[in-house]
């Protein structure tokens, strides 16, 4: 008899196949209100679950006895209680390889659009107000020769430099819990405290997870150390912010616009003062979202679920304490 599994999120036709080839798969496009009693119910004989957008929490864990394998399609797990996970001994799988390329385009999309204004002139041309050759209260301000800051140098922090570097020819600083030899290698990158590193970058580039010692790291007292010409831009994980710090930080000029792709609700309320805000742009979290990426981190948690399923996981664990 195959082992049985719970998918709690769509899948390409042919992903799905191969798990078909493999499991005995309960499959759910996402999780409603009118389908949780049946996504519950299907825990109780799951062997392994994957999925996303879900809480999976030590309550909901314990609907599900036999579980020996969780897959998330996505880089983050803040939404897995990974102690609840490996008390139980239960390997947690995620795919940090298959969206670095991708989200460091969507953070460097955002220092361009940020920085010179493109949304905010844009939208004044749809408005009629070109009227003829622009003036300063049109301008933007220089991304090229600037200094990046980037806070979390991992896969995609590296990714990031490389093209600020290369592609516009700025300094790159960092701040990360282990330094990158790698990023000072080959993007003459210089290592610096946290709090040094925002009273130089211009573009403050934060992409960490979020975690109890990183929630509100960024703070009113971390946003009074930047200059009053610098743009922070965020995509990691909204709760690492002080969103109201952020929103005082923008209404009193002490920052001078903020690019973000997560925020510390989601969705962004319709009445939150970032919306109004002409020197912000907004996107709903899709730093991962093409077609190529979402199709790739799919596939990679298939494969991670059927590696952590027949014992032969070689990466992408969250707790690889628990691999026998």
């Amino acid at each position: 008899m195959k082992p049985s599994i719970v998918s709690y999120k769509k899948l390409p036709e042919d992903l799905q196949d191969k798990l078909e080839q493999r499991f005995s798969v309960t499959a759910f496009d996402s999780i409603t209100n009118e389908n949780r009693a049946d996504f519950i119910k299907a825990l109780a004989k799951a062997e392994g679950i994957i999925g996303a957008n879900e809480t999976i929490d030590r309550k909901l864990l314990e609907q599900a006895p036999v579980l020996r394998a969780v897959s998330t399609i996505s880089a983050g797990f803040d939404n897995f209680d990974v102690d609840a996970l490996t008390e139980r001994k239960i390997p947690l799988m995620h795919t940090p390889g298959a969206l670095t390329e991708t989200v460091a385009d969507t953070i460097m999309a955002l220092v361009l659009t940020t920085g010179r204004r493109i949304l905010n002139v844009a939208e004044r041309v749809k408005a009629g107000e070109w009227k003829g050759s622009v003036g300063e209260n049109w301008f933007g301000t220089d991304i090229h020769h600037k200094t990046m800051g980037i806070i979390g140098m991992g896969r995609i922090g590296t990714a990031l430099a490389q093209r600020a570097h290369f592609g516009f020819g700025m300094k790159i600083v960092y701040n990360t819990r282990n330094r990158n030899p790698e990023a000072e290698n080959r993007f003459d990158a210089i290592h610096m405290e946290l709090d040094k590193l925002l009273s130089v970058a211009d573009y403050v580039c934060l992409i960490l997870p979020l975690n109890p010692q990183t929630r509100h790291l960024i703070n009113a007292e971390r946003f009074a150390l930047m200059k009053p010409s610098a743009f922070f831009i965020n995509a990691g994980r909204g709760p690492v912010v002080d969103e109201a710090a952020l929103i005082e930080a923008l209404q009193q000029g002490t920052i001078a616009g903020a690019g973000l792709d997560v925020f510390e609700k989601e969705p962004l309320p319709k009445d939150s003062p970032l919306l109004s805000m002409p020197n912000v742009v907004a996107i709903p979290h899709i730093g991962s979202a093409t077609f190529e990426a979402r199709y790739a981190m799919a596939a990679s948690a298939v494969d991670n679920l059927i590696a952590a399923m027949t014992d032969s996981i070689e990466g992408n664990c969250v707790n690889p304490q628990v691999i026998r």
